[in-house]
């Protein structure tokens, strides 16, 4: 039996060819979208799942109050680690210190690249169970040892063993591989992790640490723990509260730190935290394509209905005579049942087909790595789980609506539609129009949101501006390398500075001044910089002046931001002191505010100062005169000539500044191809629709031009239909889209507002693309010979 209606639905494809392939290509689209998001969002579940103990792993991270507001950092002491072993160490398996993810010149003889890996204390490789290939997870004990990832290894020592062998590290220290480990996945928070070094080593390299006066005054490294297989991650969070309010002076327990494990099933999706409280973060994209996901497949779902519901009358004649010859209507429930899970499943074949060809694209656009999960039984399942659901849904209406049909009337020829037969179609039409206008809304304000923070005032000029990491070796030849550089013409100036022009890496508290609260703790972002950062940068000077070589006093002298300025309360900020750590600072400038950090957040208070010490990145602008490949090339050759044991590696600050909107435009591409596609599916069904009643209502075009309609007559009169259908839909789109926009909207401080116009072009468009959709089958059944249509008449 069910061989037969399997047989009679393959017959009822082949015999309506335009229809079948409209069905077949709109479910396979939107069935390839869905799976599409779906793997999106299995990728964003699973994130750092690789690690096998990622439900006990934890940050530890803290709040602390300053400017007003509660604060919250992954930034830790170096010595947080070891203060939680000493009073809580029963409560966990591990808990380590390690410094940031930061690019290191890795040398094997005249091999030398540049990657990125970290300083972690022994037990590491067990923590984040890395899968070692070579060597083994305990090859950290020793200091003068590292252990580097398989791509690394073959980068270094090509088909070589690499174990024992010898790699010089920043052209300081030699260290010896004891382990390869296989590369992480690039969904880990740990994907940049290329190789390890000892905690030990750190600790030598960075004699300060262990000499520090006051160890708990710096947050400079990270902190990871591993809870006990006993402890609980809430109880135990709740425990450390205090581990760094205990131990800090009086004058710093204003701060109010409050230490917290951060588990590692929130790093990715719960990372926002406003004012001490987390308020979620990228699970809000994870929703929204989840639910984008749904309505497309809705999208291509209500086609199939549509399509089929239309046909009904000539259909009609079919349901009649089998219902005469004995066919109850359960059996043609199944048969049209059958024909939609034939439908569906063609669908998903071609589905498959189309996400191998869109994966490469898509996972460019997503900063993904994803594929088809072949041997993964839960992608399986869930595939059939749609497909069953799908076709229920694509043939609920069809099978139940279909199979009701009276065969007396049928056969009699006095079966008709009726005049409210047509609202269901017109109510799905409806919705499929609502649900692709919201998505180009949608996409229009994501992206009018990027521009407004991109057209944001930064305050300095980042043309021509490139960045270089400092070490030891080219801050002490500082002043003979500036020289070169600018003498040659290559460069305009150059400076060196703690916080490159585009982050924020240094912040100080410790600040006073006349008339602060004594009780109020304050953290401003503190730059060190060379007498030259204002020059390179192209800050704008408000007040004062910029700091100068020929001002000796320039040493203990501040320039503010307006920010700055405004929080402290200077009316007259020119000569103010102010004291940090109770040395007297004298202001001597202010600049205007730059966009340093977050495009989408206010400017913080922050200051500047000259420093002797060795910063952390060369800010250099180029002359615009040279091309930026000469440029290049020339700057290369002579770092190369000062540190020839090195790896020249540099970026363009304009293209870090652009990094900041990585995110967002992401997310407006890919909503885009989803309302595109949304668009797409939307417009295939108004196409068969359209088709369907053309066909429908051929006899009465014919009668019409006999009569001495044009074809202009003939086109508003099929059109009219399709375009109320619409407009009702944007009725109903724009207050949702509104509500959901403006909620997303208030994600960011610095927000765009939503204009009356984006609503417009969004209707306009949608009723354009009807017109064009509908328009083909209006003209083309206006300009059917009457003769043919009234024939048979």
């Amino acid at each position: 039996m069910l061989r037969n209606y399997f047989i009679v639905a393959l017959r009822n494809l082949i015999k309506s060819k335009g229809y079948s392939a409209i069905n077949i290509g709109g479910l396979a689209v939107g069935m390839a979208v869905t799976i599409l998001i779906g793997l999106w969002i299995w990728d964003e579940l699973s994130f750092n799942k690789y690690h096998q103990n990622y439900d006990r792993i934890a940050q530890v991270m803290q709040h602390q109050t300053f400017n007003g507001e509660i604060g919250t950092q992954v930034a830790n002491p170096a010595v947080m680690a070891g203060e939680i072993r000493r009073k809580y160490g029963s409560d966990f398996k591990y808990v380590l210190q390690c410094s940031w993810n930061f690019q290191h010149t890795l040398a094997n003889g005249d091999r030398k690249f540049r990657r990125d890996g970290s300083f972690f204390e022994p037990e590491a490789p067990d923590m984040l169970s890395l899968k070692m290939i070579k060597g083994s997870r305990n090859g950290l004990k020793d200091p003068y040892t590292i252990l580097v990832s398989e791509s690394t290894a073959k980068t270094l020592f090509g088909n070589e063993n690499p174990l024992n062998k010898t790699l010089r590290v920043d052209n300081k220290v030699d260290v010896k591989v004891t382990g390869v480990y296989a590369d992480l996945p690039y969904n880990t928070s740990f994907r940049d992790l290329t190789f390890i070094l000892p905690w030990s080593l750190y600790l030598i390299q960075n004699p300060f640490v262990e000499k520090m006066e006051n160890p708990w005054g710096s947050n400079f490294t990270r902190t990871f723990a591993q809870l006990a297989d006993n402890a609980e991650m809430e109880k135990v969070s709740a425990k450390i509260r205090n581990v760094k309010f205990d131990v800090v002076g009086e004058d710093e327990k204003k701060y109010k730190a409050q230490v917290f494990l951060q588990p590692m099933s929130k790093w990715h999706l719960y990372d926002d935290f406003k004012n001490g409280v987390n308020t979620g973060g990228r699970i809000q994209y994870v929703w929204l394509f989840g639910t984008v996901g749904a309505f497309v497949l809705l999208l291509a779902c209500i086609n199939f209905m549509n399509l089929s519901t239309a046909r009904s009358e000539k259909r009609a004649r079919e349901v009649g005579v089998r219902k005469a010859i004995g066919s109850l209507r359960q059996q043609l429930v199944l048969q049209f049942f059958s024909e939609s899970f034939l439908v569906v499943f063609i669908a998903f074949l071609l589905s498959l087909g189309l996400v191998l060809l869109a994966l490469p694209l898509f996972n460019e656009i997503a900063d993904k790595k994803l594929s088809l999960l072949w041997s993964n039984p839960f992608f399986w399942l869930l595939g059939l789980i749609v497909c069953l659901f799908t076709g229920l849904i694509a043939g609920s209406y069809p099978a139940l609506y279909l199979s009701s049909f009276k065969p007396v009337k049928v056969l009699k020829g006095t079966f008709r539609a009726g005049r409210f037969a047509s609202i269901p179609r017109e109510t799905l039409v409806v919705l499929q129009f609502a649900v692709s206008v919201i998505l180009i809304i949608g996409t229009i304000v994501v992206y009018q949101q990027i521009e407004h923070a991109r057209n944001r005032p930064v305050g300095y000029n980042k043309e021509s501006l490139i960045s270089v990491g400092v070490n030891e070796v080219i801050h002490g030849k500082f002043e003979a390398l500036r020289h070169e550089l600018k003498t040659s013409n290559v460069l305009v100036e150059m400076t060196e500075s703690f916080s490159p022009a585009t982050a924020v890496w240094n912040s100080n508290g410790g600040f006073n001044w006349e008339g602060k609260d004594p009780n109020q703790a304050v953290d401003f972002p503190n730059n060190g910089v060379t007498h030259e950062f204002g020059k390179v940068i192209g800050w704008e000077i408000l007040q004062g002046r910029d700091f100068s070589r020929e001002f000796a006093t320039d040493s203990l002298a501040f320039i503010l931001n307006e920010s700055a300025v405004k929080f402290i309360g200077f009316k007259e900020p020119i000569g103010k002191v102010l004291k940090w750590e109770d040395k007297p600072y004298i202001v001597v400038g202010v600049v205007k505010d730059m966009l340093v950090e977050s495009p989408y957040e206010p400017v913080r208070a922050a200051m500047f100062h000259v420093s002797p010490e060795q910063g952390n990145v060369l800010t250099m602008r180029v002359n615009p005169a040279l091309a930026p490949g000469v440029a290049k090339e020339r700057i290369e050759n002579t770092f190369k000539k000062y540190d020839p044991a090195s790896v020249f590696q540099f970026d363009f600050v304009d293209e870090e500044f652009n990094r900041k909107f990585g995110e967002e435009e992401r997310i407006g591409k890919l909503a885009t191809s989803f309302a595109v596609l949304a668009i797409f599916i939307s417009c295939l069904g108004l196409f068969g629709l359209a088709s369907f009643v053309a066909e429908q209502r051929t006899k009465e075009i014919g009668i019409r031009k006999v009569l001495g309609a044009s074809v202009t007559n003939l086109w508003q009169l099929l059109s009219k239909q399709f375009l109320v259908l619409v407009g009702i839909s944007l009725f109903i789109a724009g207050p949702l889209s509104w509500y959901f926009m403006h909620n997303w909207l208030q994600h960011y401080t610095y927000r765009t507002s939503l204009s009356w116009w984006i609503f417009i072009a969004a209707g306009a468009g949608a009723l354009i693309i009807t017109l064009l959709t509908v328009s083909f089958q209006a003209i083309k059944a206006a300009l059917i010979n009457p003769v043919k249509s009234l024939r048979t008449e």
